[in-house]
């Protein structure tokens, strides 16, 4: 059992990308990061980390907090899973933990499969 939750927001973004680009189910089969800023400072009003991209086309923007992860969407997800460390404000998932990630990841996959 996992004492220790992670809850540092450049950590979270880090876990972010690598679930990103090791998928290769579905549409996140042609997801990539780019643009990734390797020595981002997280900042309490979200700081760059990188871009997310299916196809070449960009489908969401990666910032982070000194807390927390979030996944700017193009468009607004149509559902989130219910989850305490996962929450939704428009088009921006938050993610909380460490343990958010792969829930953030499904809602980005529903969102590219339409």
């Amino acid at each position: 059992m996992v004492k220790d939750r992670i809850a540092d927001g450049r950590r979270i973004g880090q876990l972010l990308a690598s679930e990103l680009t090791g998928l290769q189910r579905g549409p996140l089969a042609d997801v990539s990061v780019v643009d990734a800023d390797r020595d981002v400072d997280p900042t309490p009003d979200g700081a760059f980390a990188y871009r997310v991209t299916a196809d070449d086309a960009e489908v969401a923007i990666v910032e982070v907090t000194p807390e927390t992860a979030w996944l700017v969407l193009e468009r607004e997800p149509a559902t989130v899973p219910d989850r305490d460390d996962l929450t939704v404000d428009g088009t921006t998932i938050v993610v909380h933990s460490g343990a958010a990630v792969k829930a953030a990841v499904d809602v980005l996959e529903q969102s590219l499969s339409g």
